[in-house]
C-alpha cells in the first residue's frame, strides 16, 4: 500500500506543531483534533520553523517537484498588507470557496438556508482578520472538481473545503500551514460486512469525487475496484450508495466520518492509509495572503479551532488525543 510523504524535517514539525490541530480520532474517524497548547509554544514553533524555512528555502508553494514535496510546508506567518490584502480590503469582502454539502464542514442547514460549518469558521476567522469583521465574506460554492481552477483564475481569494494537501496540487496552486490531519478511508454499507480496505473496494463499484486525493489515489491504485465512479462531489457518493449505483466510496477520512454521520446504515470500512494534512489553498502569486492565513491559524489554534470542533465534529469524529503535531 502506497504511503504520502508527510515531512519530517525540524521546519515542518516545528510549524506543525504550532499550526496544526491533530490526534487519532475515536471510532477509527480517521481525523485528529486538538487540546489547548498554549499561544507561547505555538509562537516559539512558528519561529523556529520560519528561521529554520528561511535558511532552507521550504516554501512550499511554487512548482514543487513531486519527490521535493512536503505536504506540510508553508510561508512563515505573517501581516504584511501586500497586493492582495489590499485587493481584499478594497473590495470590502473576502471572497471563499466552500462545499455546501460536506456535513459539518461546509453545508447548507436546510431550515435557516446558511452554510456553516467547521471550514465556514475557518473562512469567517480569516475574514475578521483581514478585514475586522467575520461577516464580511462572501462565501461561494464551488465543486470538488473545480477547486484547482477556481483559484488559478483568482475567481476566489481563497478555498476552505476539506481540501487535502498533495503534491501534485501544490505544482498549481498553494496551500496554507495544515489545520486538519487526515487520510483515506472507505465508507461503505454495514450490509457489505467488509472487515479491509481489499474487501470494501476489491471487485466493487467505487465512487470518488472528481479531481478529490481520493480519485488520484484510485487512478493510481485501484485497489482491486473493478470501476470507479465520479461525480462532481463527494456528497453523490453517498447518494449514489443509498441508491445501490455504487458500493462503496473512497474519501478522506474527515469527509468519511461526515457520511456515516449522516446515514446510519453505512460504516468506515478497513484501515486508514496515505496521512497527510488538510489546508487552505490560495493562488501561489498571493504571499502576502498565504502568511496571513497562516498567521491566523495561530490565533485560531489558541482556542477557535477547538471550540469549532466541539461545535461541529466532536459528535462524528470523537475526543481526540492530547495534541501532537501527527
Amino acid at each position: 500500500m502506497r504511503r504520502a510523504r508527510t515531512g519530517t524535517p525540524v521546519a515542518v514539525a516545528a510549524l506543525v506543531a504550532g499550526l496544526l490541530g491533530a490526534g487519532g480520532p475515536a471510532a477509527g474517524a480517521g481525523g485528529g483534533a486538538g487540546g489547548g497548547t498554549p499561544a507561547r509554544a505555538a509562537d516559539v514553533a512558528v519561529k523556529v520553523a520560519a528561521d529554520v524555512a528561511g535558511a532552507a528555502g521550504i516554501a512550499g508553494v511554487a512548482g514543487v517537484a513531486a519527490d521535493d514535496c512536503d505536504t506540510g510546508a508553508s510561508l512563515p506567518p505573517g501581516q504584511r498588507v501586500g497586493a492582495k490584502i489590499q485587493e481584499i480590503r478594497k473590495r470590502g469582502r473576502l471572497v471563499v470557496g466552500v462545499d455546501q454539502n460536506a456535513y459539518n464542514w461546509g453545508y447548507r442547514d436546510s431550515q435557516t438556508g446558511k452554510i456553516e460549518g467547521f471550514d465556514i469558521d475557518l473562512a469567517r476567522a480569516v475574514a475578521k482578520s483581514v478585514l475586522g469583521d467575520p461577516d464580511k465574506v462572501v462565501l461561494k460554492t464551488i465543486s470538488t472538481a473545480d477547486r484547482i481552477n477556481v483559484l488559478k483564475d483568482h475567481q476566489v481569494d481563497l478555498i476552505a473545503r476539506a481540501m487535502t494537501v498533495t503534491c501534485e496540487r501544490k505544482k498549481q496552486i498553494a496551500f496554507s500551514a495544515p489545520y486538519f490531519k487526515v487520510s483515506q478511508r472507505v465508507v461503505a454499507p454495514k450490509a457489505a460486512h467488509a472487515t479491509s480496505v481489499a474487501q470494501a473496494l476489491g471487485g466493487k463499484r467505487v465512487c470518488a469525487a472528481l479531481n478529490s486525493s481520493s480519485h488520484t489515489e484510485l487512478k493510481a491504485d485501484p485497489h482491486g475496484a473493478a470501476s470507479v465512479v465520479t461525480p462532481d462531489n463527494q456528497l453523490d457518493c453517498l447518494v449514489l450508495m443509498e441508491l445501490g449505483e455504487a458500493d462503496a466510496t473512497l474519501s478522506d477520512s474527515s469527509l468519511a466520518a461526515a457520511m456515516v454521520a449522516q446515514d446510519q446504515t453505512m460504516e468506515l470500512a478497513g484501515e486508514s492509509f496515505l496521512p497527510t494534512y488538510m489546508g487552505v489553498g490560495m493562488n501561489q502569486d498571493d504571499t502576502d495572503l498565504i502568511s496571513w492565513v497562516n498567521q491566523v491559524l495561530v490565533e485560531w489554534r489558541g482556542g477557535g479551532w477547538q471550540a469549532s470542533y466541539d461545535t461541529w465534529l466532536r459528535p462524528s469524529m470523537g475526543v481526540p488525543d492530547p495534541y501532537r503535531p501527527w
